[in-house]
């Protein structure tokens, strides 16, 4: 996934990202196989520098001068609180990295998985997960994403159960290749060790607010980031609120997706038609962005 940037000036960010963290993110994003990239840990410091290496290329271009908000989708929130300085960058690799070992380690203690439930609403989503607790096994609604799309997490039991009920709701489950529950009680033992690592953080005031995964409420530099960050590990991502928070309490008009993939870009064409996206998933993208 590091291919595309490899020849822009953000490639620096690989190096600096490396030496905070004692992962080769070079080998990471160029040479690594599939199968072991699947590994939470790595996935995370993956997605994050790429995402920074996106959001460094649009900044230098000026395409974000007049950015009024800031957020981002699970791991996707600390590469919104690096660009918007309420995290420096050590700050913010150190705390991915915890994040990404806790969350395996939390995997190896109990095993889940994930899926997603498409073609019905939130109410129908938690009523069936609901249904299928009553019947002992394991299933939360972990991200609700987009109207008609919303993100279970639970034992693979559980997840299975979903997916033979979903039909009854008139929807159907799509499973996840993950090792692990996100956003969901199986993470409370990531959720307990992270807080141990945020309590030598310090948050600064930032330039802009940061939508929350938890309320989905703008933060400036009166938000608890390390209480919110602790809680995101084990709560539902509310992006589809997030993402009405900033089309309409804060105005924006337009969003530009950051990072690798285009999958931020199709939840929010189906949360808000009408408002402008942008995805920036390699520096071709750029010339998108600087024609706006």
């Amino acid at each position: 996934m590091g291919e595309p940037w490899r020849d822009t000036a953000a490639w620096s960010l690989a190096a600096e990202v490396s030496r905070y963290c004692g992962e080769d993110l070079e080998e990471l994003l160029l040479r690594t196989p599939t199968d072991v990239l699947r590994r939470t840990d790595l996935a995370q410091l993956s997605v994050f520098t790429v995402t920074l290496m996106a959001y460094a290329e649009a900044a230098r271009s000026g395409a974000l001068d007049d950015a009024v908000a800031c957020a981002g989708h699970s791991l996707g929130e600390y590469a919104a609180l690096t660009a918007a300085e309420v995290l420096t960058l050590p700050d913010a690799v150190a705390l991915v990295a915890e994040r990404g070992q806790a969350m395996r380690e939390a995997e190896r203690l109990r095993p889940g998985t994930m899926g997603v439930l498409v073609g019905t609403g939130l109410r129908e989503a938690e009523a069936l997960a609901a249904e299928v607790r009553f019947e002992g096994l394991d299933v939360w609604v972990a991200n609700v994403n987009a109207p008609g799309q919303t993100g279970l997490s639970g034992s693979a039991e559980g997840v299975e159960r979903a997916a033979e009920l979903a039909p009854g709701v008139g929807a159907k489950l799509i499973r996840l290749s993950v090792g692990g529950a996100f956003h969901s009680p199986f993470m409370a033992p990531a959720a307990e060790r992270l807080g141990r690592a945020l309590r030598t953080v310090r948050f600064a005031p930032g330039d802009l607010p940061v939508v929350a995964n938890v309320d989905a409420e703008p933060y400036a530099g009166d938000g608890n980031w390390a209480e919110l960050a602790v809680r995101q590990l084990s709560s539902p991502v509310l992006w589809e609120k997030s993402v009405r928070t900033l089309t309409g309490r804060l105005g924006c008009r337009r969003l530009v997706e950051l990072g690798p993939g285009r999958v931020l870009t199709n939840l929010i064409r189906r949360i808000d038609p009408d408002v402008e996206v942008i995805p920036v998933d390699g520096p071709g993208a750029l010339k998108d962005l600087a024609a706006v």
